[in-house]
């Protein structure tokens, strides 16, 4: 039997975008992290490093959209280089400002700058797009990538901790930095499976967020982050356990599968049972059954991402996918961090299982957007 995956790299240069856009899109995963145990350590208590870990995230958040507007209307070539170099020398001053005990405002200041990081995941998704649309490989591939997300957000954080803790405390945002300038400058050496520019029609001007479909489909990617946040931050309450690995293994099985359901039938099936799967983890009472409830919840999350970054290429002009795709991609960070910060109130207040009915409510709004988002699409 034919193994997809490794039929995705017969096309030219789809193993040298891949790893190059694997080690530059580690950065997003590494940074905020990094910063924290940074400044924890050189500065003393949590509330001024998680201030500026938070004023990079929220950044990114806003930044990422418009830099893959520009790499849309210009090109990745022109836009990646200029993008990486403003984020990266802008983390390197977080760094220098650090070491120099310079006034907080600056640290704040340079943290927003380093928001103008690119989004390599969307950026790779592009590629992807171009080699293969319209073909049944782009799930696949679109498989891949969601897994490699998820592998970045297993690996870096523990990574950039491990440096800041073990080497010196600036290490780890260091390391990010050199990931980012490495990775970027070999994905954008790759010229011949760069997506080319396509023309803007004049009722294309203005940011696709006005789009009610990219809308729904964002606000289910902040659903699905935030059960993401709720899983790590009330995992490690309970026992230190997480569900990537579910999730990885379930978006590998589904990409391969060649369905003939539409798109927007599939969504509205992986919206269903991510609400439904949700439920289980409210009656975790101990490890064993936390992590079957957490195992239970990640099978559907993978295949629910890789259906939404489809519907966004069958939604979106060419002109406008790479934006289209970081929405998505910034939607579902944005969603983690609102995990993280609301059940970690809930458990400092009322205990490990409390956190779990953020998730339930999250899980809810996952239904709904994606009932609302069949309607719309059909």
């Amino acid at each position: 039997m034919a193994n997809p995956y490794r039929e995705l790299f017969n096309a030219p240069g789809a193993r040298a975008f891949v790893l190059a856009g694997m080690i530059a899109r580690m950065p997003i995963s590494m940074t905020g992290i990094g910063l924290i145990t940074m400044l924890s350590q050189l500065q003393g208590g949590y509330g001024l490093a998680g201030a500026v870990a938070a004023t990079f995230a929220l950044a990114t958040a806003v930044c990422a959209p418009q830099v893959s507007r520009m790499v849309d209307r210009y090109g990745q070539g022109r836009v990646l280089p200029v993008s990486a170099l403003i984020g990266g020398g802008a983390l390197l001053m977080v760094l220098l400002c650090t070491r120099l005990q310079a006034p907080h405002w600056t640290l704040f200041v340079f943290a927003a700058l380093a928001g103008c990081m690119p989004s390599m995941s969307a950026m790779t998704r592009a590629r992807w797009t171009e080699v293969y649309r319209g073909q049944p490989q782009l799930q696949t591939a679109y498989a891949l990538e969601s897994v490699l997300d998820e592998v970045c957000f297993i690996i870096g954080p523990p990574l950039s901790v491990g440096l800041c803790v073990v080497a010196f405390p600036e290490a780890g945002p260091l390391a990010a930095l050199l990931m980012l300038a490495v990775g970027v400058t070999a994905f954008v050496l790759q010229r011949g499976t760069e997506p080319p520019v396509h023309p803007h029609e004049a009722h294309e001007r203005g940011s696709i967020i006005r789009s009610g479909a990219i809308r729904l489909l964002m606000l289910l990617m902040v659903a699905l982050g935030t059960i993401v946040g709720v899983v790590d931050v009330v995992s490690v309450a309970f026992a230190q356990q997480e569900g990537q690995p579910a999730s990885c293994l379930a978006g590998l099985a589904f990409g391969a599968l060649k369905l003939d359901i539409p798109l927007p039938r599939l969504f509205l099936y992986g919206g269903v049972a991510t609400a439904v799967t949700t439920l289980p983890l409210l009656l975790a009472g101990d490890i064993f059954g936390l992590s079957m409830a957490v195992f239970v919840a990640g099978l559907f999350f993978s295949p629910t991402l890789i259906v939404a970054m489809a519907l966004v290429e069958n939604i979106v002009s060419p002109s406008k996918l790479t934006e289209g795709l970081t929405w998505l991609v910034t939607g579902l960070s944005i969603g983690v961090a609102i995990g993280a910060a609301s059940s970690g109130w809930l458990v400092d207040a009322f205990g490990a299982r409390s956190g779990f009915w953020v998730s339930i409510g999250a899980g809810a709004v996952v239904l709904g957007a994606a009932v609302q988002s069949y309607r719309r699409l059909l």
